[in-house]
């Protein structure tokens, strides 16, 4: 039977040459792994995630560490090197020895000594991560120290600054625990919270929780009890204000956290219509809605930028969550670090068209909800900005969710300062 260590040697080097994404990878190799225990199953996936979150500082380790030059290592040896340095830099519970004994058994014959020399040599000088001058080698300096592609750190240099660019990387990086939304069809917050130990309430979202480690998320979702949402979503949903008896219309549904979060405010009365591009998305949202008990939702596959003119002006809400760039999720999918941000600008017209069509469905005196889960000022407060220069008859509304008030109607939510997930969220009303 593969160990975890040599499953995740596997799946990484398989990424690294298909290009899949990640948690796709990660979900096909546990259910292949049915005899791996619930620990071994726990440290396979810290692991390889952790690899794939680090790349770009691991590998300057490696690469200053290095007697051949990095171009000559071997892919298989340099994963091997990179799979050691994370638990000898971020897996405290594993043993040094361990971490380096480990590697060297995986690496191939001839190359056992190098591996071993590399991560012993690491250990012996105190761990130590080289990092560019973060004066002289501003963009360098927070790629490697926040493992993230140039090209995304001087996107959050451009936004932040030095300083703040540094601190909102850094929060991405701290593994927060898992968020959900408490299905108030069934029972109450309060109840929720007594019914699981260790939960807590969500500091701003009404209807939130906290989960703590080790709680049973698949069994609360499987009894429709909750549904995973981060906290900044769920704001954006109660920005939104749907009530019972209204009609509501989501254009980019999939996975439907926000269409879920709708119904929910509306307590199954009044009509949801949840659109998404990709049919073979949208079984989710069937899925996840019978599940939740939610009966006043229409799922079906269209194009979010050519509003069916059966649907003009005829609903009271429309949430317009549009693709992106996700800069604001970095820490929850390890991917997007490696991003080339010139590719991105592609997003923006279609954002643009989007935001367009769903002005269209929107009623005189209706509300439009447009949200991101990107900190790019050309995603967000531009992109909005844009749209209210050519569409004259909406405007910003002033909302409060909670403790938190809104006046210029629109807000960014960002790690650092909110413990969310980055995220856009502006509400507009038709006149």
């Amino acid at each position: 039977m593969a160990t975890a260590r040599e499953i995740a040697l596997q799946e990484l080097l398989r990424l690294e040459a298909a290009g899949q994404y990640a948690d796709r990878t990660l979900n096909a190799a546990l259910n292949r792994a049915t005899a791996l225990s619930s620990a071994d199953r726990g440290f396979l996936s810290h692991l390889f995630y952790g690899v794939i979150e680090r790349r770009i500082t691991l590998d300057a380790v490696i690469d200053s560490r290095s007697s051949i030059a990095p171009s000559a290592i071997e892919k298989r040896v340099r994963m091997i090197l990179r799979m050691g340095l994370y638990q000898l830099c971020y897996m405290d519970r594993v043993p040094d020895h361990a971490a380096i004994n480990e590697a060297v058994a995986l690496a191939p014959r001839r190359s056992k000594g190098f591996v071993n020399a590399i991560l012993r040599g690491f250990c012996r000088d105190g761990k130590r991560i080289p990092l560019p001058d973060a004066a002289a080698e501003p963009i360098r300096y927070l790629s490697v120290a926040y493992s993230v592609s140039p090209s995304v750190a001087e996107c959050f240099l451009r936004i932040f600054g030095p300083a703040r660019a540094a601190e909102v990387l850094a929060a991405f990086g701290q593994h927060p625990p898992i968020t959900v939304r408490v299905n108030t069809l069934r029972l109450t917050r309060a109840e929720f919270l007594q019914r699981v130990e260790g939960a807590a309430p969500t500091e701003l979202a009404p209807f939130g929780a906290i989960l703590p480690e080790g709680a049973p998320l698949q069994e609360l979702i499987r009894e429709g009890v909750c549904f995973v949402q981060d906290e900044a979503s769920q704001l954006a949903v109660a920005a939104l204000a749907a009530a019972p008896g209204m009609r509501v219309l989501d254009l980019c549904a999939a996975p439907g956290s926000k269409s879920f979060g709708a119904a929910l405010s509306m307590e199954n009365a009044g009509t949801l219509h949840s659109f998404d591009l990709h049919e073979n998305k949208l079984s989710l949202v069937r899925e996840g809605a019978s599940r939740l008990g939610i009966t006043n939702m229409t799922v079906a596959a269209a194009d979010a930028r050519t509003a069916d003119p059966a649907v003009l002006g005829v609903f009271d809400r429309v949430i317009c969550d549009v693709p992106c760039s996700g800069l604001g999720v970095i820490g929850k999918k390890p991917d997007i670090r490696y991003k080339n941000m010139d590719e991105a600008a592609g997003l923006v017209p279609v954002q643009r068209d989007i935001l367009a069509a769903a002005a269209g469905c929107v009623a005189p005196d209706g509300v439009l909800l447009y949200s991101t889960c990107t900190l790019l000022p050309e995603e967000n407060e531009e992109q909005v900005q844009a749209f209210l220069a050519t569409h004259t008859d909406f405007a910003p509304v002033p909302f409060a969710v909670g403790d938190l008030t809104v006046p210029a109607g629109m807000l960014t939510l960002a790690p650092d300062t909110h413990r969310t997930d980055g995220f856009f969220i502006a509400v507009l009303r038709r006149k």
